[in-house]
């Protein structure tokens, strides 16, 4: 594994809880790891040791540059690549990129899957995350069963990059719905409607969902821990399902909108912020205290 942060953890005690063997890459951004290692993981200090000791690579990081910099640069797996080495991208990246890495490591002897992931570190931690994989039908059959020991739902969504394409349209609508609910929040707050009368309004209305569910805990008790997704991912998301769209020549007011919201945010200084944190930052007050 390459990548063993928020997300990456969770996988990663899955994986070696249920009887595989794990071999991880040695990064100042993972998190404390000595739980893995007392479990039997080993730990590695580059990506030639992890190819060598690997028959899938599973790459759990932020985004495109960082996929690509792995497979592509120096020291990395493709220059390191094994015969039948599988290399599972479980980030949110630019489909785009994705099919042309996917072309780099077959040519070089291996494989690539794209398995992106939706839920929480929570769920990753549980071994419940869904997985949204791009793959031929032998390489899911192949991949499937090691998926399994960190996912609840594990959907085909179609060849190489398809996993990708499907999680940008997740995030954009659930990302999307959160940064309007914060909106509406944020302007019930300024109207003088109170947070769970307003709350209590949309769960037995139309604005029921997980939506509400993920920004119920901050609005009414200032807890972000059942969402701990910063604004600087969000804002990386909506701007790749943006890229995605354009390509497509498909309308994005809405993503427009919803990226101004983010990048507005993260160039404030606020890009560490969980989504959360919206309900408030988006009053333009001086903090970002519970309401």
């Amino acid at each position: 594994m390459i990548g063993v942060g928020l997300m990456g953890h969770g996988i990663a005690s899955n994986l070696v809880s249920k009887g595989h063997s794990l071999t991880f890459l040695h990064h100042l951004g993972n998190q404390p790891t000595s739980d893995l290692e007392s479990m039997g993981a080993a730990r590695v200090a580059t990506i030639a040791a992890v190819a060598e000791a690997s028959e899938v690579v599973f790459l759990v990081v932020t985004g495109t540059p960082q996929v690509e910099e792995i497979v592509q640069g120096p020291g990395g797996l493709v220059e390191n690549m094994r015969d039948g080495l599988l290399v599972v991208d479980c980030s949110t990246a630019l489909p785009s990129s994705t099919e042309a890495l996917a072309e780099a490591i077959e040519r070089a002897g291996g494989g690539l899957v794209d398995a992106a992931m939706t839920r929480t570190p929570r769920e990753a931690a549980e071994g419940r995350l869904n997985l949204l994989v791009g793959a031929s039908a032998d390489q899911f059959r192949q991949i499937e069963p090691l998926l399994r020991c960190f996912a609840e739902n594990v959907t085909h969504a179609g060849s190489v990059g398809a996993g990708h394409r499907l999680k940008l349209l997740h995030n954009f609508v659930s990302l999307g719905t959160v940064t309007l609910m914060s909106e509406a929040f944020a302007c019930a707050k300024q109207a003088g409607i109170s947070p769970d009368i307003f709350s209590d309004t949309l769960a037995k209305g139309g604005g029921w969902g997980a939506a509400l569910e993920r920004l119920r805990p901050y609005v009414l008790e200032g807890q972000t821990e059942h969402f701990r997704f910063s604004l600087s991912n969000a804002s990386k998301d909506i701007g790749y399902y943006r890229v995605m769209a354009a390509g497509y020549g498909v309308s994005m007011g809405v993503a427009d909108g919803v990226l101004a919201d983010l990048t507005g945010l993260v160039a404030s200084g606020q890009g560490a912020a969980f989504m959360p944190t919206l309900a408030s930052l988006l009053c333009h007050a001086p903090d970002s205290k519970p309401l």
